[in-house]
């Protein structure tokens, strides 16, 4: 996640608007998929607005976040030292397209406001990580704006995208039709779209077994 739709505290903490207004609509879908427990690895966590929101919410689960910024891990840990949730781990130096991860297990995979700020290399490589990670069933959760058949959902996305695009052309809105196709290559299943507020989508995949067909 980068840095610059962000507020620096105080305290050396990032705040986002947006981390605050769609944490609760992401957790009422996380509750319908991820299992009541084990461990829950989030990648790129940015601010750490969201793991530590969903430890709270989520107390039985084990939370790991990740993020590749050394500034935004700062964050992260500063929030968590003040929240002071046992279940929330200090956060990890993860970069997607790095392998191997700095994690052999977990139960769940989120990846929240990613792909849109990463090269389009981080797609492949997010599923690839999650799939050597994750046992046969075990959910993967994407959420973020996305174009729907090559088109934008919103002009407000729209414009989302061309900002995106001028700051980094390796950046942008993603095809979810395309992600969707990539996530089967890698030996996902999507079983889940959901509609969210602000134009956004959530993506629930679940891992296949080694050969099964996607």
């Amino acid at each position: 996640m980068t840095k610059f739709w962000g507020q620096r505290l105080g305290d050396g903490s990032w705040f986002t608007a947006a981390a605050e207004r769609n944490r609760d609509p992401i957790l009422a879908v996380l509750r319908r998929h991820l299992p009541p427990r084990g461990v829950v690895l989030e990648v790129a966590s940015g601010t750490g607005q969201h793991v530590l929101h969903f430890g709270r919410f989520l107390p039985g689960l084990v939370w790991q976040p990740s993020e590749r910024d050394a500034e935004l891990r700062h964050s992260i840990r500063v929030r968590a030292e003040q929240a002071g949730l046992p279940n929330v781990r200090p956060p990890l130096d993860l970069d997607v397209t790095r392998f191997p991860w700095p994690v052999s297990t977990a139960d769940a995979v989120l990846s929240i406001n990613m792909i849109h700020i990463a090269p389009p290399a981080a797609i492949p490589a997010l599923f690839a990580g999650a799939g050597t990670v994750l046992a046969t069933g075990a959910p993967l959760y994407l959420y973020g704006p996305f174009r729907r058949h090559g088109r934008h959902t919103a002009p407000s996305n729209e414009r989302f995208d061309q900002q995106l695009r001028s700051q980094d052309p390796a950046w942008g809105l993603r095809d979810l039709e395309a992600v969707v196709d990539q996530g089967r290559v890698a030996g996902f299943h999507l079983i889940e779209v959901v509609d969210m507020p602000a134009n956004n989508f959530s993506l629930v995949f679940s891992r296949l077994a080694t050969g099964q067909p996607g």
